[in-house]
């Protein structure tokens, strides 16, 4: 079913302690807000909307360089208003069912989608929500009562509805009151909610103390494959060669159906291979007349943006190029430095090594080139 989703991350995060609000803090490396603009996109959304502040819009555009079907607007003063403006920013018809999600809540999976999905089938608004364990007490510097915690629900986000029915609810809300979620919007205008099961990894980072907790949560959360490739390709007649994204003046070329750059063909097939998504020539056939003489800095972004859409990132990469001839060493920090521009890493997670055969084989031989690269890349559980 296809969906669209609104983020809200245009809070002040005054409860957070000091430093950036919370959707611009980092976990296990990466910006909170990446976490589930990257599982929306994976999940199959058709757009995300992240609302914010008007100053961080570019900071938005930051913190999810190199994902493609999102966009981000101006949020308002409360954050009904900045739903209300994520709503009307979407391209979507109104039937189109709409997730409404808090930026600080990174730990959403495609099961939360797919589950909130299926429970508005049969009903106006579905959350998720987790059942009331402790028990609940009211007073202030004393408890003047116990609650029953029977019937009662923690709700969380992504929240789920049709788009139609919650702009005509937020149309309906009285405009001196703020609901706390989305669905209290839609229960009021006589709405019905269908409760999913809620998930106690989705928590909400709202305290100082949250973030560590969210730290040892990220590593469980994440594994780390390991993806190697090869390639090599002939020498021919020519006066230049490309080699990890570098032109290097020389009396020979590589031959090969794109510009034959070996360095990026099988670090193209180290990252398709640690995601478990084929290799090059699955996803750019040789014998199709449009990658005749690509550049294959392409190749190479069309696998680091696969990895990215579900919800992983490159840790680093080592390629190795064995030859007589060029001498690599000269050209060795160019390569490097157009590898991490390309797979946006620093520099130090970027390794270009070259070695010879002694005069053994096809490379000693001086018949051919020939490259070896490995990566590694945490991606979800």
């Amino acid at each position: 079913m296809s969906f669209s989703v609104v983020i809200v991350a245009a809070g002040s995060s005054t409860r957070a302690g000091p430093g950036e609000p919370k959707p611009w803090r980092t976990l296990a490396g990466r910006p909170i807000l990446r976490w589930s603009v990257e599982t929306f996109l994976a999940a199959g959304a058709a757009e995300v909307v992240v609302v914010t502040a008007a100053d961080r819009i570019a900071a938005a555009g930051d913190a999810l360089a190199g994902l493609v079907g999102w966009r981000a607007v101006e949020g308002g003063a409360t954050r009904a208003l900045s739903v209300q403006a994520g709503l009307a920013a979407l391209a979507a018809d109104g039937q189109t069912p709409v997730l409404i999600h808090d930026a600080a809540r990174p730990f959403v999976t495609a099961a939360h989608v797919a589950a909130l999905l299926t429970a508005l089938d049969t009903a106006d608004g579905a959350i998720l929500a987790l059942p009331v364990a402790d028990t609940l007490k009211r007073g202030q510097a004393t408890v003047r009562e116990t609650v029953s915690r029977e019937g009662l629900w923690r709700a969380q986000t992504p929240q789920a509805f049709r788009r139609a029915t919650l702009t005509r609810a937020y149309a309906a809300w009285p405009g001196d009151a703020e609901p706390t979620d989305d669905a209290a919007v839609v229960e009021r205008a006589g709405g019905r909610v269908a409760l999913s099961p809620g998930d106690p990894m989705l928590m909400k980072l709202t305290y100082p103390e949250d973030f560590a907790m969210a730290e040892r949560l990220a590593g469980a959360a994440r594994v780390t494959c390991i993806g190697q490739g090869v390639d090599a390709h002939r020498w021919g007649p020519g006066e230049a060669v490309w080699l990890c994204g570098v032109k290097i003046d020389h009396d020979q070329t590589l031959i090969g159906h794109s510009d034959a750059d070996a360095g990026l063909h099988a670090l193209t097939d180290a990252i398709l291979g640690a995601i478990g998504d084929g290799d090059i020539g699955e996803h750019f056939p040789p014998t199709d007349p449009q990658w005749k003489g690509a550049a294959s800095d392409r190749f190479l972004l069309h696998a680091a943006q696969r990895v990215t859409a579900r919800g992983g990132r490159i840790l680093n990469v080592d390629v190795t190029l064995i030859c007589e001839r060029p001498r690599i060493r000269p050209h060795r920090d160019a390569m490097r430095a157009r590898l991490a521009e390309l797979l946006a890493l620093p520099l130090a997670r970027v390794s270009v090594k070259a070695t010879t055969t002694e005069g053994m084989g096809f490379t000693g031989r001086q018949e051919g080139l020939l490259a070896q690269a490995v990566c590694a890349v945490e991606m979800p559980a």
